[in-house]
């Protein structure tokens, strides 16, 4: 399930829930989150409206809520919102995506 974030991201922002790095092995151990690296993938909870041209259009962007998306592990800002930790993202450093 995609949480509802209050806050609306601005030109071509995403904020990206990111995938939980806790892990299971196959036989059930659990690996905790701290031993592994930081997840670079996430999903979109909310896409901006696009970034504006210097003439004033509004170009649209590809990604938007519930797509998948990979990114690098130095990518945007993490943020906090009611408990829960988003990263920001500008849509240039995703580095691939698949629609919900």
């Amino acid at each position: 399930m995609i949480p509802e974030v209050k806050y609306a991201p601005v030109d071509d922002r995403l904020f990206v829930l990111r995938d939980s790095p806790e892990k299971v092995t196959e036989a059930g151990i659990v690996i905790p989150d701290t031993s592994q690296k930081v997840p670079t993938s996430g999903r979109v909870v909310a896409a901006g409206p696009g970034r504006m041209t210097d003439a004033g259009n509004r170009i649209p962007l590809a990604i938007t809520r519930g797509d998948h998306v990979i990114f690098s592990s130095f990518a945007g800002t993490e943020i906090e919102i009611d408990g829960v930790k988003f990263l920001i993202l500008h849509e240039h450093d995703v580095l691939g995506f698949r629609r919900a």
